[in-house]
Parts: C-alpha cells; sequence; structure tokens
C-alpha cells in the first residue's frame, strides 16, 4: 500500500532510511485530481527505479483567483488508489500550513521566462510554482523529478530554478498525453460540461494547424498565428487568451521561424481555462 505521509519531518525520516539503503529517489509534484497524464509520470518514475514519491498539494499560492482555488478538484481517496495502483512508494500529502508556517518572507522569482504565454493573465502564478516546486525539491531532495510537457512554460521555468540555483536534481519532462480526439489531459477537463468539452478540441486543431503550416515551410510567424487564430472561428464559445509562437527555451516570440519553436496556447471554454502546445522543428 503507497505510504502517506503528511508532515515534512515523517517524509524526510523515512527518505532518510531510503537513502541509507542506497536507493534513489523519485519525485513527481502533483496537485491531486490525478488523471492519465499524471499517471504516464508516474509510471515513468517507477520504471526508472527507486523510491517514487507523490506529492499532492493544492498550492494556494499559485493561484490568481480564490474562487480558481476552491473550484479545483479535490479527492484524496480517488489519488492514492491512483498511486496505489502504479506502485507509487508513498504520497506525501501536507496542509498548507505545513508548506507554508506562519507568513512566509521568501519567493523565488524567475524573471524573463513568464513575460509571455500565462504570464500577464496570471500574474504571480509563475512565482508560486517556482516557489513551491524548490521547497519541494528541498524536502524531498530527490535524483529526479518529472513534470509534462503540457505545462511546459512551468517545465522550462522548473529548469531555470534548478539550473540557477544548482539544486543536483535531474529535470525529467514526459511528453503530453491526449484523448483520441487530441485534448490535452488536465485535471481540468472534468470542470467542462458536455457542449464545453466538445468544443475544446478546438485549441489543440488550432496548434496542430499552425504546426502543419511550419512543417510546410511558412517561416512568418504571423501568418502562423493569424491561421490557427483562425481555426477557433468554428468554436464561438472558446474565448481565445493567447496563441503565440515561441523560442522554446527562452519563451520569446520569434521574428522568423528557422529553428525549433514553440506553438502554445491557452483558450477559455465557459469558467475554465484549458492550455496546450505543440514543439516543432522549422523546415530547412
Amino acid at each position: 500500500m503507497v505510504e502517506l505521509l503528511r508532515t515534512i519531518s515523517d517524509l524526510r525520516a523515512r527518505l532518510s532510511a531510503i537513502r541509507r539503503n542506497g536507493a534513489a529517489i523519485g519525485l513527481v509534484p502533483t496537485m491531486g485530481a490525478l488523471h492519465a497524464g499524471h499517471g504516464r509520470l508516474l509510471e515513468k518514475a517507477v520504471a526508472d527505479g527507486g523510491f517514487v514519491v507523490a506529492s499532492i498539494f493544492v498550492n494556494p499560492t499559485q493561484f490568481h483567483r480564490e474562487d480558481d482555488f476552491q473550484s479545483y478538484p479535490r479527492d484524496l481517496a480517488t489519488d492514492l488508489a491512483f498511486c496505489e495502483r502504479r506502485n507509487v512508494d508513498a504520497a506525501f500529502v501536507p496542509d498548507a500550513d505545513e508548506m507554508y508556517a506562519g507568513e512566509p518572507f521568501t519567493s523565488v522569482v524567475v524573471s524573463g521566462l513568464t513575460e509571455h504565454l500565462c504570464g500577464p493573465q496570471r500574474p504571480g502564478h509563475f512565482e508560486g510554482v517556482a516557489t513551491v516546486v524548490t521547497k519541494l525539491l528541498n524536502i524531498v531532495q530527490p535524483d529526479r523529478a518529472y513534470f509534462g510537457e503540457k505545462d511546459r512554460q512551468q517545465l522550462v521555468v522548473i529548469r531555470r530554478v534548478v539550473k540557477d540555483l544548482d539544486i543536483p536534481v535531474e529535470i525529467i519532462g514526459v511528453p503530453t498525453v491526449r484523448e483520441p480526439d487530441g485534448l490535452a489531459l488536465s485535471s481540468r477537463n472534468q470542470l467542462l460540461s458536455s457542449e464545453e468539452r466538445q468544443a475544446a478540441t478546438v485549441l489543440y486543431r488550432a496548434i496542430r494547424k499552425a504546426e502543419e503550416l511550419v512543417q510546410a515551410g511558412e517561416t512568418c510567424p504571423g501568418e502562423v498565428m493569424k491561421q490557427g487564430l483562425a481555426v477557433f472561428e468554428s468554436e464561438p464559445s472558446a474565448r481565445v487568451e493567447y496563441f503565440e509562437v515561441v523560442d522554446p527555451e527562452q519563451l520569446q516570440p520569434v521574428d522568423e521561424i528557422k529553428a525549433p519553436v514553440l506553438i502554445a496556447g491557452a483558450a477559455h471554454l465557459g469558467a475554465t481555462r484549458l492550455i496546450d502546445n505543440i514543439l516543432v522543428e522549422a523546415r530547412e
């Protein structure tokens, strides 16, 4: 059975014993509401060997709106059973007081990588993400940590934190898992109505259209974005937040497509916000 640990001291004591036995430690940070995408992360961690810890913590500091935080799906019993089926060794499930005792004065800010894509519409989000992930890496001190490529901007930010702060951990990105119709798996998908779920594929279709243009040799990012945005006209219920072509490492807009680019978008279906991206090799 997956071992449930709720305090930092209990987790550290358990991991100290694991290290004495020479085992590597893998960490899969999550906010719960686990789905097949998380399953892929957990399966990769287990396959890589060692002692696998899944953290389940809905981090309040990365939510811009209180209603978004409150509505985020939570079902710990189901999540623990999900981890059990995938042979996860331990689940670290702290509460907010455990992670943020008192009023914290320290946060991790990554400048330059959060000015585009999700950053402008979610002030404080990546500061919250970078801070909580840094805390988790410090608490667990894993050899490897696993993150989904669906949240590509988050992955880039975390890799920068690890590099800049000299944190001795390997960050492993795991490819996006999709439904048969292309929709990227997300915990937020369960908040969609049946009509919104049907319309939600427009984001993936728009990104795929942009990908096809790049692969066909289009080098003008403006034209790629224009034709990608045109796909949204088929689903007027979808409200586009952003649709951009950026450098995959710096996350800055490109003037010309002549190297790999990241095509990324965000859209709202009703009250639910969805994101997606594809890394595209430019045609030589």
